[in-house]
């Protein structure tokens, strides 16, 4: 019988590019449950699959206690059909929290737009001065970021 595979937290790292202290991180928080030869963790296929799952749901913007829910709710169990129903409610939230965002993000450029006419305005009309303004406020944003 074959052992099962394992991986070292330096060989993780490397793969799903993140730092071993966020690998730890992920332990402390009981995302991770790694087993240890001596001081040495060693992590297991289902680790691995974890950390995916956890690197997934950071990306999708979920928190470290949603994505532990929906890691735990899977634990084994052949019958998927709570884990998905919730893991539906907690996208359609995440959805409902990106859609204000865009809301929010189209109100500030529209007040962005209304506030170039008016400087352009104000300085009289003059659109080849006011495209001028623009791109000097534009590279000085730039050069500050």
């Amino acid at each position: 019988m074959a052992s099962e595979q394992t991986y070292t937290i330096t060989e993780l790292a490397r793969e799903f590019d993140v730092t071993p202290r966020a690998i730890r991180f992920y332990e402390d928080q009981g995302l991770l449950k790694p087993s240890r030869v001596g001081r040495t963790r060693v992590y297991s296929k289902a680790d691995r699959t974890r950390l995916k799952l956890t690197l997934r749901g950071k990306r999708l913007g979920l928190s470290l206690a949603e994505i532990k829910e929906l890691i735990e709710m899977h634990g084994g169990v052949r019958n998927a059909a709570p884990q998905l129903l919730r893991f539906l409610v907690v996208l359609a939230d995440r959805r409902a929290a990106l859609e204000q965002q865009r809301e929010d993000i189209e109100a500030v450029l529209g007040e962005i737009d209304s506030l170039e006419r008016q400087c352009s305005e104000l300085l009289g009309h003059d659109t080849s001065r006011a495209a001028e303004e623009r791109a000097e406020v534009v590279r000085r944003m730039r050069a500050g970021a």
